[in-house]
């Protein structure tokens, strides 16, 4: 088994504020190892975010920010994998702009520890 590591996989879509939209690619980061992985922002394509987990088990969906490009593939992901969603509280209004029916599961604080494939990841607020 190899030890944790940061991939990276590129998405592309739109990104809506303040009245325009614009297409995008959007970095989303999988955290982990061969067997449990973390996902930092899940943008635009849940399948293909799926795909690049593969069979490990999702620790978390986190969102850095709600901005919807960010956050668009979450849900969906979300409920492929079971994995919770993880946002920090300032960024509730933007989210609910984007899925109004679908609350985060749970917050996000400066400091945390989120625990991923033997490390420790700390979030910056």
């Amino acid at each position: 088994m190899a030890g944790a590591r940061i991939e990276h996989l590129v998405t592309s879509g739109t990104f809506s504020l303040d009245g325009g939209t614009w297409d995008v690619d959007n970095n989303v980061w999988i955290v982990g190892d061969d067997s449990e992985v973390v996902v930092i922002d899940a943008a635009h394509d849940a399948d293909a975010i799926a795909e690049a987990v593969g069979d490990r088990r999702l620790v978390a969906i986190v969102c850095t920010h709600a901005h919807d490009d960010h956050i668009d593939a979450a849900p969906a992901l979300a409920e492929r994998t079971g994995a919770p969603i993880l946002l920090h509280p300032a960024d509730t209004e933007l989210w609910k702009q984007k899925h109004p029916d679908r609350t985060p599961d749970g917050d996000l604080a400066d400091g945390q520890q989120l625990s991923v494939a033997g490390v420790e990841l700390t979030v910056l607020h």
